[in-house]
């Protein structure tokens, strides 16, 4: 299954990266203290990438504090069931 999600997203890049070749047209990008001429597949192709970059480190510290928050608690509920099996044993 994962393979087949990594062949599909290799397509859909593969796709966009076609069709993003065919729009050669130069525009002008004004940002906070500059701006620049480029063109409009490099533009919108480095756009999607830093928020694809950005994406990926925003859920990926997400999915660890998550995993993180997991083994801390399942700790915990060993610990607790470990005394509780310790204080029936001595009843």
């Amino acid at each position: 299954m994962k393979i087949i999600k990594i062949v599909i997203l290799l397509a859909l890049f593969l796709i966009a990266l076609a069709l993003g070749s065919q729009n050669q047209a130069v525009v002008t990008f004004n940002y906070l203290i500059a701006q620049g001429d480029f063109h409009l597949s490099t533009l919108l192709g480095g756009v999607f990438v830093t928020g694809f970059v950005l994406a990926w480190l925003i859920f990926g510290s997400l999915h660890l504090q998550a995993k993180l928050k997991v083994r801390k608690l399942n700790k915990q509920l060993k610990q607790s069931t470990a005394l509780q099996s310790a204080s029936e044993t001595r009843s």
